[in-house]
């Protein structure tokens, strides 16, 4: 089963305007499907393609590049053969998947791209880690672009869901409501890709299981004990902090604020001793980071409090199996309570992370905003995300607040709106009811986060 991607577009776009004037990069954590949509676009797009996994290091292959790049025509002879593929000028690609393995053939796009026969495609996991980049002089002739989990809309595709998503978007665009059975029907389909996430094969497996989950929770910890590995293969001195803060991903989203406290952590730290660490697992897009914006103004990077920050998980269905053994799972029915809006507190804790899982799809870097009270003593205003339309003439920011319940209060949201009214574009409320308007704030329900 091929799963239709969005990226798909971006390798056509990428194919038509730079016409072998540059090679294309994708970057993205292991597992979400590169491979698979580089070879499909191969298959599809040009008369031959020839893919080299340099994860199996294969010391021919490498061979090859360190005898013969400096006589491409013996280089392009060499590989025909191995491959058994025929080569045709313009119209065969080449993709070097999991790059990072091997550095020289990255640092050789270069003098394949200025050679201009063929096209290039990288893919790679943890590519821009200082271990995997330090021995080379990364190309300029490169194109980079990043992959991520399935999102919402991408998940709907894979059931067949097109005409519910046009529904949605439509409705989205009016300021309406969805038709309430239509409504619970695409709530229902969130609630699954809460469980399911957006891995490809889990989802897979969910579809060809007729919608077990069992499988795909199988799967999902098969690639999260995959991470844990790669955590553990860190030659750098942060290796065990990485690895503390993966495991305890599921217990600090599950905190009220969802902010990293490090003290609770280990006694005594500040964030510089944990900076690279965070960075690590951002770089290799495992998480999401999401930063403290103290003046939400223009350009919110400009104001951002590095030492304030949420990680979240880069995908929420591997949030649930990272947060709950297998036996946690059945034993406590975590399943059917989601399914039925009854598993509170981690239910939030899902919510959000899929409300940062799809706003980062969607090309966002997340922030949050809180204001400290010195009078309360309190954090009076808490807003879970700011993005802005990153328009440079017409600029403006859009506060979020994520309701996992149907009984709430905009308290923080209209403190922010009046704190900040001249910047504002809209305020959003994202709740589990259908689409509506009070006091010009937009509550939309939480499928309608890939329209943002």
């Amino acid at each position: 089963m091929i799963l239709r991607r969005k990226i798909y577009n971006k390798l056509l776009n990428w194919k038509k305007e730079c016409s072998g004037s540059k090679a294309l990069l994708i970057e993205g954590a292991r597992r979400i499907g590169k491979s698979t949509i580089c070879e499909e676009f191969g298959k599809n797009e040009y008369k031959s393609y020839i893919f080299i996994d340099f994860a199996k290091r294969e010391e021919i292959v490498e061979g090859y590049f360190k005898q013969y790049i400096n006589d491409l025509d013996t280089f392009f002879m060499m590989l025909s053969a191995y491959f058994k593929v025929k080569l045709y000028e313009r119209d065969t690609l080449f993709i070097f998947d999991e790059v990072q393995m091997f550095p020289q053939a990255r640092a050789a796009i270069k003098y394949l791209v200025a050679d201009g026969r063929y096209d290039y495609i990288e893919t790679g996991s943890l590519i821009s880690v200082k271990e995997n980049i330090k021995d080379i002089v990364i190309p300029s002739e490169e194109r980079s672009i990043q992959m991520y989990p399935l999102d919402f809309e991408e998940f709907a595709w894979a059931f067949g869901e097109d005409n519910l998503i046009s529904y949605i978007k439509d409705c989205f665009e009016k300021k309406e409501p969805l038709d309430r059975g239509l409504h619970n029907k695409a709530m229902l389909l969130f609630k699954q890709y809460l469980l399911v996430g957006g891995m490809p094969k889990p989802v897979i497996l969910f579809i060809e299981n007729r919608k077990d989950f069992s499988q795909a929770d199988k799967e999902k910890r098969d690639i999260l004990k995959l991470y844990q590995n790669d955590i553990k293969k860190i030659k750098a001195s942060y290796r065990s902090k990485v690895l503390a803060i993966f495991d305890q991903i599921p217990g600090l989203l599950s905190q009220h604020e969802k902010r990293v406290v490090l003290k609770n952590i280990s006694q005594g730290s500040y964030f510089e001793n944990y900076s690279e660490t965070f960075f690590w697992l951002s770089d290799s897009m495992i998480t999401n980071e999401c930063f403290k914006c103290n003046d939400p103004n223009v350009g919110l990077s400009i104001n951002e409090d590095r030492t304030y920050i949420k990680c979240y998980m880069g995908d929420t269905g591997l949030l649930l199996s990272h947060a709950f053994d297998e036996n946690e799972l059945l034993e406590d029915e975590i399943y059917s309570q989601i399914l039925n809006d009854k598993l509170g507190i981690n239910e939030g804790m899902l919510y959000e992370n899929a409300i940062a899982q799809m706003l980062t799809a969607n090309g966002h870097k997340l922030y949050f905003y809180t204001h400290y009270s010195q009078e309360k003593h309190i954090n009076d205003i808490e807003i879970d995300f700011v993005i802005s339309n990153r328009s440079k003439l017409k600029y403006k920011i859009f506060p979020i607040e994520v309701k996992s319940g149907k009984n709430y209060k905009a308290t923080s949201l209209m403190k922010f709106r009046e704190k900040y009214k001249d910047r504002i574009g809209e305020c959003y409320i994202i709740h589990p009811k259908n689409l509506s308007i009070k006091d010009e704030i937009i509550c939309i329900p939480p499928y309608m986060t890939f329209c943002l």
